[in-house]
């Protein structure tokens, strides 16, 4: 479904295909050393899906910082960042903030996360801003998609579907 939200607070357009109760599609993405990523590895775990359009913008940066930072809270979550950086500037990133154990991934080769997941601002060819908890059944419990791009997301509440599926 096409959906309109702001970029800027200029309107821009994006495909939005999942919703609460579906099953998360899988996708194949690209990680920071240029393997391969699959999200079907990761069945049986709870997930975070962050998406943004890229980590060299303030509050891509800080949605990354604060997600990793907060997994300390959870023995069993992880965080999948996703977005069309290319792999070198996600590497990059993660060192230099000392990232560590981050899962950061790039859906520039493949496309896989926009073509099954959505959210492509379709004007910049760039993601938009989404944040989804995936259950370890493979179901979205929490989903958001800021309507305004340049808006951080709401941890405080994805971090509650969190604590309740933990």
């Amino acid at each position: 479904m096409k959906k309109t939200i702001t970029f800027k607070n200029t309107p821009v357009t994006i495909e939005d295909r999942i919703n609460v109760g579906d099953v998360f599609p899988n996708f194949k993405a690209v990680n920071k050393d240029l393997t391969d990523f699959n999200l079907e590895n990761y069945k049986g775990k709870t997930l975070v899906i962050n998406a943004f359009p890229s980590v060299d913008t303030g509050i891509c940066a800080l949605q990354t910082i604060r997600f990793n930072q907060e997994m300390k809270n959870f023995s069993d979550v992880i965080v999948i960042t996703v977005s069309k950086d290319l792999p070198f500037a996600l590497g990059r990133f993660c060192a230099d903030k000392e990232i560590k154990n981050a899962v950061t991934v790039s859906d520039y080769k493949y496309r896989e996360f926009e073509n099954n997941i959505g959210g492509l601002i379709v004007e910049l060819g760039l993601l938009s801003r989404m944040v989804f908890i995936i259950d370890k059944d493979g179901i979205v419990r929490y989903k958001e998609l800021c309507e305004e791009v340049g808006n951080e997301p709401n941890y405080e509440n994805a971090l509650e579907i969190l604590k309740i599926l933990e």
